[in-house]
């Protein structure tokens, strides 16, 4: 337990400190608090012991009256949560979100720097085989630190440089009382699994497996950090008001993509990043590196990722079209455009169009695109696509809805505003009896 020891001892508590431990009254958390109790005897800190009753075992009213008790005979301070029940939620997550909030409150009340948690040597290598089977991250593949920053305080796991053997013969040395979980004991869980049938097999080869682990960890957390930093300051540049800029991040390595892609997802997600997975970033990247200019998919939370030229954003998704027809009695106000007639102007440019109306059937309306819309182009010896029209143009898709159309009541499509004209756009040395324009209200 010497490195123990010497880690806590490397923290340098400052004298009088409060620290928080997290204690169930099983053999790990009982070693860890009475290896506390010795550090503070010699270096005068106050220990508060931070109790949970699950209440998922009838042992649990036993367990929490024996730390109660080693407390109080060793002048610890018991803090003590009973979780009453639980929702539908998945039971392990659920009952973690509690514990960390209740730790969250207690090293609040201490005014603490430190929450010490049990973790050993073991947990580490199961938890990394795990991760390594199941996927994660490169920084989830580091595992469990020893020093982890949580809000204000940090989470010390002094434990990891020992193995569960160390620890049940420091019990046996002291004559600890301690508290066993049966479900440790039960093939239905993957860790357990792990535990009973990987990990022996690895101490076989190397009774120290768990310190190769642990540089392991340490150099997948280093480089991580370093890479990190890296993407940080990348993402500044490339993702300015929720919108990445393409151009900017293609010139990136396919593996610094992903990296600011995951950065820009845990931005819009945020409590929810848990939904996006590896094959979501990967999906991203590829659509970033694909030369189509307007590319949209879906992603998870009813949310839509959409690739408009160079910039790609993520917005809530809404297949729902807000679809008008209005009578261009005088004016119109349609979202950020004002259409209406005019006796005469020296705009010739497709946000004006002049017209015959022996030509056209009146009265004139407008109106949002609809899929199939097609238009007698100026210019063009025929028809065209508005879709096509509007992709030509580089109109973004996220735009597309927004541009108004004018038509007459035979439903010819005149003019689409801004963009192109159709062949009943007269010139000035033509006769035309009808001026309709249209202005942007941000140009005005």
């Amino acid at each position: 337990m010497k490195e123990v020891f010497d880690y806590i001892k490397s923290l340098n508590i400052v004298e009088n400190s409060n620290v928080v431990v997290a204690v169930s009254g099983g053999p790990d958390s009982m070693c860890l608090l009475n290896i506390l109790l010795k550090y503070s005897k010699k270096n005068n800190i106050n220990i508060i012991c931070a109790h949970v009753n699950h209440s998922k075992r009838r042992q649990s009213e036993e367990e929490k009256e024996y730390v109660y008790k080693y407390c109080s005979n060793n002048n610890i301070r018991f803090e003590y949560l009973k979780i009453e029940k639980y929702n539908n939620e998945n039971f392990h997550e659920q009952a973690r979100n509690i514990r960390y909030n209740f730790f969250d409150k207690i090293v609040k009340k201490y005014n603490s720097k430190y929450l010490f948690m049990a973790h050993h040597g073991d947990d580490l290598i199961e938890t990394i085989l795990m991760r390594i089977s199941r996927g994660a991250s490169s920084r989830g593949y580091s595992g469990i630190r020893i020093n982890s920053k949580r809000n204000n305080y940090y989470i010390i796991r002094p434990l990891l440089f020992v193995t569960k053997n160390d620890i049940l013969n420091y019990l046996d040395k002291y004559n600890i009382r301690y508290y066993v979980d049966e479900s440790n004991n039960s093939d239905i869980y993957t860790r357990n699994r792990y535990r009973k049938y990987i990990l022996p097999f690895l101490k076989s080869e190397n009774k120290n497996i768990h310190k190769k682990y642990l540089e392991f960890s340490d150099e997948i957390y280093k480089e991580e950090e370093y890479i990190s930093n890296i993407v940080n300051t990348k993402y500044m540049e490339i993702a300015v008001n929720d919108i990445i800029n393409i151009n900017k991040i293609i010139k990136e390595d396919k593996y610094i993509q992903e990296k600011l892609i995951y950065l820009y997802l845990m931005d819009i997600y945020q409590d929810n990043i848990k939904l996006i997975n590896r094959e979501h970033i990967k999906l991203l990247v590829e659509i970033i590196n694909n030369n189509r200019p307007n590319i949209f998919i879906n992603l998870p939370n009813n949310m839509i990722a959409i690739k408009e030229y160079n910039k790609l954003y993520i917005k809530k998704n809404s297949n729902k079209r807000d679809n008008y027809k209005l009578l261009l009695n005088n004016e119109v106000n349609i979202s950020n455009y004002n259409i209406k007639f005019v006796d005469n102007t020296v705009d010739s440019s497709n946000y004006t169009i002049k017209l015959n109306s022996k030509e056209i059937k009146l009265p004139l309306y407008i109106r949002n695109r609809c899929d199939g819309d097609v238009m007698e182009v100026k210019g063009l010896n025929g028809s065209k696509k508005i879709k096509d029209i509007m992709i030509d143009s580089k109109v973004p898709l996220s735009n597309r809805d927004n541009i108004p159309l004018l038509v007459d009541s035979s439903g010819k499509i005149l003019c689409l505003f801004g963009i192109k004209k159709s062949k009943y756009d007269k010139q000035n040395n033509e006769f035309y009896d009808i001026i309709v324009k249209c202005t942007k209200k941000e140009e005005e």
